[in-house]
């Protein structure tokens, strides 16, 4: 069996992509499997290159096909922002709560006709041969309070447009259906099954 690097050491991530990953032929493997993998700093102005820049470090340290996604909350009040610095919005150490409560106070009384925003994942994937990017993005509304327990980072504060339930009041397998990382790690699959027939 194939093994397959998820360049991330984020338990969250992790369990997302796991799920959409199970039925495949790879041995899923993490960062913590790898720890002299160094850290990559998320430098770079989009979120693809953010990807690559990550799966390209893992496969270079590891030796394995890695699978790296950057995702971002792109508000279209806010000119498409916090964007690619969306983990850290409110500071390199910022809290999932520091960041929500940075951009309700951006969105203060911004009327709810124009806090519509998109969550973008880009998932890179690369190992010998081989760079290929994927992406999957949903179209919703910022709430002016958050709202649900469950997800990580904006997922209290974005409803998806056709949806009543914050991406947080969602099960992981509601959520699971429709949301940004689940429309790219279809794909992710699907290509994965490919570079796996194309190898045997």
């Amino acid at each position: 069996m194939k093994k397959l690097l998820l360049a991330t050491r984020n338990r969250h991530k992790v369990e997302e992509i796991k799920h959409f990953l199970t039925a495949s032929d790879f041995e899923i493997l993490t960062l913590n499997d790898f720890p002299h993998v160094p850290e990559v700093a998320e430098d770079q102005p989009t979120l693809e290159r953010n990807a690559l820049k990550k799966a390209r470090t893992a496969y270079e340290a590891a030796g394995v096909l890695s699978l790296a996604d950057d995702t971002g909350l792109e508000c279209y009040y806010l000119e498409l922002k916090p964007g690619v610095y969306s983990a850290r919005y409110a500071g390199e150490d910022a809290t999932y709560e520091d960041n929500n409560r940075k951009l309700l106070w951006a969105m203060k009384a911004v009327p709810f006709r124009r806090r519509n925003a998109r969550f973008r994942t880009v998932i890179a994937i690369v190992g010998k041969g081989i760079e290929e990017i994927v992406e999957g993005r949903v179209e919703g509304n910022i709430l002016e309070a958050p709202r649900g327990a469950n997800g990580f980072g904006y997922d209290p504060l974005f409803v998806p447009l056709g949806q009543e339930k914050t991406y947080a009041e969602m099960m992981l397998e509601e959520k699971n259906k429709i949301s940004h990382r689940a429309s790219a790690l279809k794909k992710a699959a699907e290509l994965l099954r490919t570079i796996v027939a194309e190898n045997k």
